[in-house]
């Protein structure tokens, strides 16, 4: 393996000439994940697993240290990628309300520019999708009940050690986009983009629960659970619930996740989530294997991300919708021609980047104002790309289900600015991410110039007091529409979605706060 990145790296270094300067365009592939921990992608993260294709892309081309998706969750995150905005300037909102069918993406300029496009697997992008549940519980999210919405997180262990294929849509789709990619090899002359989207590892559907569970599930098979080791396995500190932030404690509730799990359980479920991470990276792999094979690796720029982490029981929690590094921090690997090998990149950057980059790569101009910027300057050695200073800090903000209220997270050097809703009706959080790794004490009371002069840089960037309140606006608007949709039906579907079992406990208590809520002055 070593000789063979060796041998890659001579050819990518090489290829700059034969490249870039004859103005041949790269071809590009992106493999987008779900829910794959950016921090597994580099030291010390990445000795829990053995994830080798993500390692060869490490060693072939550049590793971001700190990249951040712009929301923690599938739709408004993939949304924010595609468009090249953050979601408030886009108002994807939550897993039902993103981008128009018919908005522009970096795919659509590339296919408008000569290259030959191709998007295979999980792309939800736009509005309209996701279960009823879901955007219900978004809409819902401050109305004055405590309800359970997702199942328990659980582990379930498949097949023996020769089933390797798990996640047979996700496999399909690699199967396919392999294909795509030999059948390319022979027509060489016209450059492509490829983008496959992975489920894993994104947990699985709780079946058991009926159609209206959500995603608890952690499976995967004895063959995969061979490449954790178990021994490095770390079980997160918790906080008590009592000291914990109020939004943070309406998740860990909402998620099911406020009882009592064991040691066993905890690092069972972080195993498994560990093993899932490595039937995503054998994926990957088949893709790079493809590349190779066909002999396109050396002219191919390949980018690796996802749209957002893994909790996997950190702050007692799983799933993401969280601005803590397991949920919020992605990974992000580059290589291609003419970029720097076994790079580490430490600028903060984020999956908005990733618009003006592929364009940049293409050599197709930015037009319009973007929320990103390109990262080739931070890859390239070459004097045609142009050296703009980019700011040095990130955005992140959500606002949809399991948590009730918009979340507005600044990174800037070492420290994570978290502010909520209006700023004033719930406080802030800080966090000194170079001493407090596991995020655990929230200094915003104790660094007061800090948290003032990260408060201002927020509002310069989005004045969240007012995007909050159009979600707020919007979430009574939606919700009413659906109510008044469903007619006399409206009382059994509401008490028969995946919060159900404490729904029941109280059904007209609970259609009673969202009367209120919707009375109250829009």
């Amino acid at each position: 393996m070593k000789i063979q990145i060796c041998a890659l790296i001579f050819l990518l270094q090489t290829s700059v000439e034969s490249s870039y300067r004859n103005g041949t365009k790269p071809n590009i592939v992106m493999v987008m994940s779900d829910a794959f921990d950016g921090r597994l992608t580099f030291d010390p993260g990445n000795k829990v697993v053995q994830l080798p294709y993500v390692n060869y892309l490490r060693e072939l081309g550049s590793t971001f240290l700190n990249a951040y998706t712009n929301s923690p969750i599938c739709c408004p995150s993939r949304a924010a990628m595609w468009s090249g905005q953050f979601v408030h300037r886009t108002q994807s909102w939550n897993n039902y309300k993103c981008l128009d069918a018919n908005a522009t993406t970096w795919m659509d300029l590339l296919q408008a520019n000569g290259y030959l496009t191709k998007s295979m697997g999980k792309l939800d992008y736009t509005s309209g999708s996701h279960s009823v549940s879901n955007r219900v519980e978004a809409w819902t999210r401050d109305v004055q009940f405590l309800l359970r919405q997702e199942a328990r997180p659980v582990t379930q262990l498949v097949g023996n050690m020769s089933t390797v294929r798990i996640m047979r849509k996700d496999w399909e789709n690699t199967d396919k986009a392999t294909q795509w990619i030999h059948q390319r090899a022979a027509s060489p002359h016209q450059p492509f983009a490829l983008y496959l989207g992975l489920n894993l590892p994104h947990p699985y559907e709780t079946e058991s629960l009926g159609p209206n569970a959500g995603g608890s599930t952690f499976l995967t098979s004895p063959y995969w659970l061979t490449k954790v080791s178990l021994d490095l396995i770390s079980v997160p500190k918790w906080l008590p619930t009592s000291a914990m932030h109020p939004v943070d404690y309406y998740s860990t509730f909402t998620k099911n996740c406020s009882g009592h799990f064991t040691v066993e359980e905890i690092k069972s479920i972080r195993a498994f989530y560990y093993a899932m991470c490595a039937e995503a990276d054998a994926m990957l792999g088949q893709v790079l294997s493809a590349l190779r094979e066909a002999g396109l690796l050396h002219n191919t720029v390949v980018i690796f991300t996802a749209d957002h982490g893994e909790l996997a029981m950190e702050h007692r929690q799983f799933y993401k919708m969280s601005m803590f590094e397991g949920s919020s921090h992605v990974p992000l690997l580059i290589t291609g021609p003419g970029l720097m090998s076994g790079l580490q990149v430490h600028e903060l950057v984020s999956l908005v980047d990733l618009y003006p980059t592929v364009l940049d790569i293409a050599g197709i101009s930015v037009e319009g104002v973007l929320s990103g910027h390109t990262l080739i300057p931070l890859l390239s050695k070459a004097s045609t790309f142009s050296k703009k200073q980019r700011p040095d800090w990130v955005l992140s903000e959500y606002h949809g289900c399991n948590v009730n209220a918009s979340t507005y997270m600044l990174r800037s050097g070492r420290w994570k600015y978290i502010a909520y809703a209006d700023g004033l009706s719930v406080p802030p959080q800080l966090f000194d991410v170079t001493r407090d790794k596991e995020e655990l004490h929230n200094v915003a009371l104790k660094r007061l110039d800090v948290q003032a002069h990260l408060d201002k840089l927020l509002r310069s960037v989005v004045y969240y007091p007012k995007v909050s309140a159009a979600v707020h606006l919007y979430n009574k608007k939606a919700f009413g529409a659906w109510q008044y949709s469903l007619g006399r039906n409206y009382s059994d579907v509401i008490g028969n979605l995946r919060w159900h079992v404490d729904w029941q406990k109280d059904a007209s208590a609970n259609e009673r706060a969202i009367d209120n809520w919707l009375a109250d002055s829009l």
